[in-house]
């Protein structure tokens, strides 16, 4: 049985956050000036002119704050976990990767971790900057916390998937522009499922990202559209089934050895 080597998974963690900063301007201030946007537009502007408490005795602008926060998480943990990956099978330097004593589990630590970790500060600048716009409040500090550890891990495992998946770089921006965008965007960010009539409030339920979304409101607002167990059920299922894909993925080598 092979040992974990802390120190591998130390040193690939580390070599991608200084590459993080190295690009802050694109990997974290666009992200954060982006959302900024979307508060000043959605929340200040257009919630401001809203009546009757906004929703679910909620301002609409912290209504929201959940929402548009789950959506650079789930952009930027899918992205920034792809190109980092990407990279070294660009460059070719994987091979001394797969040569080197590093398993499976020091190169997810190492890749995995960093972008959740960059996905994580990106979150809190993001919460800071909302308070300068809305009001919001979170009942479930800890479990806000947790939530949001738990969806940037599993969307960081998914982009490691598709680092390795894609074979050019517009490839790695297929799911997170084409699909999770959308998908958030149609998750009940902006609204709540149970003001959809029927038979779109079932349509809407088939979307994944609806159970993301209400999770994270749940633990700022205590209520949610769905079940809370329900959606950490959810995502602690995707996380387990993209750590089983990525551990077939070492085993059989693909797109890693061709």
């Amino acid at each position: 049985m092979s040992v974990f080597n802390a120190r591998s998974a130390w040193t690939i963690y580390k070599q991608e956050l200084l590459r993080a900063f190295r690009t802050a301007m694109q990997s974290i201030l666009a992200p954060v000036l982006t959302t900024t946007l979307y508060f000043v537009v959605f929340g200040a502007a257009i919630g401001g002119k809203m009546s009757g408490g906004g929703i679910d005795g909620v301002s609409y602008g912290a209504f929201i704050v959940p929402g548009l926060l789950l959506l650079t998480l789930l952009g930027e943990s899918t992205s920034n976990a792809s190109f980092g990956i990407y990279m070294p099978r660009f460059t070719g330097s994987i091979y001394e990767l797969l040569s080197a004593p590093v398993g499976v589990g020091e190169t997810l630590v190492g890749f995995v971790g960093a972008a959740a970790t960059k996905s994580l500060i990106l979150a809190a600048i993001i919460l800071v900057t909302a308070s300068q716009f809305v009001d919001y409040s979170i009942a479930h500090p800890f479990y806000a916390f947790g939530f949001i550890l738990l969806v940037s891990a599993s969307f960081s495992l998914l982009g490691f998937i598709l680092g390795i998946w894609a074979d050019s770089f517009e490839k790695l921006t297929v799911v997170p522009m084409l699909i999770l965008t959308p998908l958030t965007f149609l998750g009940g960010t902006f609204y709540s499922i149970n003001d959809l009539p029927d038979p779109w409030k079932s349509v809407a339920l088939a979307n994944p990202v609806v159970f993301l979304v209400n999770g994270l409101r749940w633990t700022f607002y205590d209520r949610s559209d769905v079940p809370i167990g329900l959606s950490i059920g959810l995502t602690l299922l995707f996380l387990a089934i993209c750590v089983v894909f990525i551990a077939w993925i070492f085993r059989t080598g693909w797109r890693l050895r061709t």
